[in-house]
């Protein structure tokens, strides 16, 4: 069972702000020390009330009126450097969460949920950092004060403080019971947003299947199921702290009540005088703000402590791939390309490629064919590290992949997927993805070579054209030739082209087939094809079929062996 705070997991990050929290501490303790003078001020105005002594009143509101104000510098100091130190605390934290998920491999983000990932990036931090803040701002100050007024109490009149603070212990345990209670629905609670956040998330990326299927009552009705279950546990939650709020209420207006019955038992015997009774009323009811403020934090620090879980939960996934420490930038490379013995399975009693072995030279052009499944696009995977085989090695130029830096192995190698992703921007922005300074001649170049030069300048705003998100306001064809320019503008020695023309028209195919032999010039080649029609110019074709090549050889050399590859081909065309 854990016993130690996830808060303590946040001290890394809180302890390069030290210097704003502790302004902020000396301004919360300014504020603590001119709280305390009021009671004594109160004390004094309602003795010469009593007198009626209206100048003695007027000094001694005017003192007042100038200990409120430097009370308030004192405050708006706090709140000040202990939000700036919090929300530095928190760019930190996000800026590290950020960078961490980076250096995840492909298998993380194919298992997890990205409307979850979403939630604790944004909300979930948020929320860390706005704990934090009422920690070392509100908190600290109320806790304080908790400390300070009972002891001058004690001081003014220790009976009576004595015998207002016996239920004092029964609340406080209380506070503790409540917040525990909630801590556990909390967790509950940001897990089931966070499945709200994920059904969103995927839905509206899948709209037009959604629309396809006439799947809108479907989803709506998953929806609501998942709505009605966040629903019950903030529910829960909402009656335990109304439930708090009774019974601690109750317990602080029974104190009170008592308070009087003891003050004015004391004023009866001679003990206590009303000008004390009147300073000793104002340290109580100076007191009830900051224990109510105290009770309620103490709920959002319980339910916070969540979300730190959550956060922290994406800090502690480890990278299954990673560089070595004595990793080299690999030099501009050959393109000589080398699989030897490779074995990889995605899960440990599934493999997908089975001791291939593999060589391509520079400038040469290499088609993988073959049933789904056969292994073409995870061969094509391994290549830029996106996975790493279990056993044998991959070569460039006869270097190792795994001793070099991941950054420098993948600027060698271009890929034009099959999906085409596109990002929120300019297609000048999407053409150079990945730069922070455009050079606008050298896109223009690679948009040429790729066919996409033509289409953008007939454009409302040409290479400033702003792109939808994923591209939605451009045909495939168009998308598939930014990608294509995008790959180009790289100027890599190996090109990895991934299904480049299998969801498209007979004439935006042809338009990226003119495209794609202008891009292949002078580079290393894989080509991924289910039309056979693109990869009869290849230079070798491999046949794959269960991990494995099973037929290596030119377009016409495969044709006359009568194999699996002249059976594909036959299908493909003959039918």
């Amino acid at each position: 069972m854990k016993t130690r705070s996830s808060y303590w997991q946040l001290l890394p990050y809180i302890w390069p702000q030290w210097s704003l929290f502790a302004r902020g501490f000396v301004c919360i303790l300014g504020y603590v020390i001119f709280t305390l003078l009021l009671p004594y001020l109160t004390g004094k105005v309602a003795f010469f009330v009593g007198r009626g002594d209206v100048k003695q009143i007027a000094y001694w509101l005017g003192l007042a009126t100038v200990v409120f104000l430097i009370r308030g510098i004192f405050q708006y100091g706090e709140g000040i450097w202990t939000s700036a130190g919090s929300l530095k605390m928190v760019l930190n934290l996000r800026k590290r969460v950020y960078s961490h998920l980076h250096q995840l491999g492909l298998d993380y983000f194919e298992k997890a949920k990205i409307g979850d990932l979403t939630y604790r990036f944004t909300e979930d931090i948020d929320r860390v950092g706005e704990i934090v803040n009422k920690l070392s701002h509100q908190f600290i100050s109320c806790l304080l004060q908790l400390i300070a007024i009972p002891i001058y109490m004690l001081y003014l009149n220790w009976p009576l403080t004595l015998a207002s603070f016996i239920l004092a212990p029964f609340m406080g345990w209380l506070i503790g019971q409540f917040g525990h209670k909630l801590l556990l629905l909390s967790r509950r609670s940001q897990d089931k947003i966070s499945n709200l956040s994920a059904l969103l998330t995927e839905v509206f990326a899948n709209i037009r299947v959604v629309r396809a299927f006439a799947a809108e009552s479907y989803e709506v009705e998953r929806f609501a199921t998942e709505a009605e279950q966040n629903r019950k546990v903030k529910y829960r939650a909402a009656q335990l702290q109304s439930l708090q709020y009774l019974v601690v209420g109750f317990l602080q207006a029974v104190s009170i009540m008592f308070l009087f019955l003891l003050g004015g038992w004391q004023i009866a015997q001679g003990n206590l005088t009303s000008q004390g009774f009147v300073s000793y009323l104002t340290l109580v009811a100076l007191l009830i703000h900051p224990i109510d403020l105290v009770t309620n934090q103490y709920n959002q620090f319980k339910q916070a402590e969540a979300s730190v879980e959550r956060v922290f939960e994406l800090l502690a996934v480890n990278p299954t791939l990673k560089e070595k420490s004595n990793a080299i930038a690999i030099p501009p490379v050959r393109g000589k390309i080398e699989y030897r013995r490779v074995n990889f399975a995605y899960q440990g009693d599934r493999p997908v490629l089975k001791d291939l072995c593999l060589e391509a030279t520079p400038g040469e052009i290499v088609a993988l064919v073959g049933p789904s499944g056969a292994g073409k696009t995870t061969l094509v995977n391994l290549l830029p590290r996106f996975y790493e085989p279990q056993t044998g090695k991959i070569l460039i130029d006869g270097i190792d992949i795994k001793d070099v830096t991941l950054t420098s192995l993948r600027h060698q190698i271009g890929i034009v997927p099959q999906d085409i992703a596109l990002f929120s921007g300019t297609i000048a922005q999407n053409i150079a993805y990945g730069r922070s300074e455009l050079d606008i001649k050298a896109i223009e170049r690679a948009a040429k070579i790729a066919n996409a030069h033509s289409f953008i300048v007939e454009l409302s705003q040409g290479y400033q054209t702003w792109v939808g998100e994923r591209g939605v306001n451009l045909s495939g064809g168009q998308r598939q030739r930014i990608a294509i320019a995008r790959a180009i503008l790289l100027n890599p020695r190996i090109l990895i082209l991934d299904e480049a023309t299998s969801a498209l028209d007979s004439e935006s195919e042809a338009l990226v087939q003119e495209a794609l032999e202008r891009a292949t010039e002078n580079r290393t080649v894989f080509i991924i094809a289910h039309r056979l029609s693109s990869v009869r110019k290849a230079d070798r074709i491999l046949f794959l079929e269960g991990g494995r090549v099973v037929e290596l050889g030119t377009h016409a050399e495969l044709l006359a062996t009568r194999g699996r590859y002249a059976s594909f081909y036959a299908q493909q065309f003959n039918s």
